[in-house]
């Protein structure tokens, strides 16, 4: 049986290359462009008949990768690969789980729906349950979701004297625990209030860092950097050293160059100037059946 074939879309070569050394498997190429009238234009240029095919395509802004993404799953089919696996390692459109206002349409399960019919895995790092339990509930595919705490943790241990975690909300306390026992570190979580998509109100309430550490602050996404921004601003008079604030998913928007200043580490799920935390190791692990 031949190895598998990892196939990146544009601007997931690094991920790709890393998964297919750890997975014992090799890289293969999509020409991808576009017509005149804007359609997409794929080529596979490599042989994918009864092969193992992966995808490789972080779906941060995704709206103009999706029809690329699909097309490349089902044209895989088309030259006879044996089955399409997707990496996504930031998934999109999970935000919107429930219909909050009269007329919305609940995308994440739309979206599920369209990847559970082109793919047959998928395979995400911390994707954004909020009111679904798992990712089982919309995916009629195996869909697996893998958590960065580890390579979080052993970053923290690596960069950080004496770490002090800081989670943003209290929906963040059971995943920052984790990273700080993970890094034999204490933590706390502030409370938040979100006021609009570009405005957050933080409150450290009685949090008291103690002497000699360093505030960590974690958050899963980060985009405009407003949650941790707002943080930071508030520990500044409560620590004698400078915070250190790390997220999952570097979705960085306009208006990010703040955070990104004072020295934002995020992990690679999403690439960029501050993707530092390498999850390869974590995905690679999860899906070895997977891609068999």
């Amino acid at each position: 049986m031949s190895a598998p074939l990892f196939i990146a879309l544009p601007g997931n070569e690094a991920m790709a290359s890393r998964l297919a050394t750890l997975c014992g498997g090799s890289t293969g190429n999509l020409a991808l462009s576009a017509f005149p009238d804007g359609e997409s234009h794929l080529r596979f240029q490599d042989d994918l008949a009864g092969r193992s095919i992966v995808l490789v395509c972080t779906l941060a802004w995704p709206d103009g990768k999706i029809a690329p993404l699909l097309f490349a799953a089902d044209g895989a089919r088309q030259m006879g690969a044996r089955k399409v696996g997707l990496v996504a390692p930031y998934l999109c459109y999970m935000r919107q789980d429930r219909s909050f206002q009269p007329g919305e349409t609940v995308t994440s399960r739309s979206f599920a729906a369209l990847l559970s019919h082109a793919c047959d895995w998928l395979a995400t790092v911390d994707p954004h349950l909020h009111r679904y339990k798992s990712l089982d509930e919309i995916y009629s595919i195996p869909a697996r979701a893998f958590h960065a705490g580890p390579a979080i943790a052993d970053w923290i241990k690596a960069h950080v004297l004496r770490p002090y975690l800081i989670g943003p909300d209290a929906e963040s306390r059971q995943w920052v625990g984790a990273v700080a026992g993970a890094c034999g570190a204490e933590f706390a979580v502030l409370s938040k209030q979100r006021l609009g998509d570009r405005t957050v109100q933080s409150s450290p309430h009685d949090l008291k860092i103690p002497d000699g550490a360093t505030p960590v602050l974690l958050d899963d996404i980060v985009s405009t950097g407003a949650t941790m921004a707002e943080a930071m601003r508030l520990l500044g008079p409560l620590s004698a050293l400078p915070p250190v604030a790390i997220g999952i998913h570097g979705i960085l928007s306009e208006g990010a160059q703040p955070i990104l200043d004072c020295g934002l580490v995020t992990t690679n799920t999403v690439p960029g100037p501050a993707a530092a935390i390498d999850v390869s190791g974590i995905i690679a692990a999860g899906i070895a059946d997977l891609v068999a």
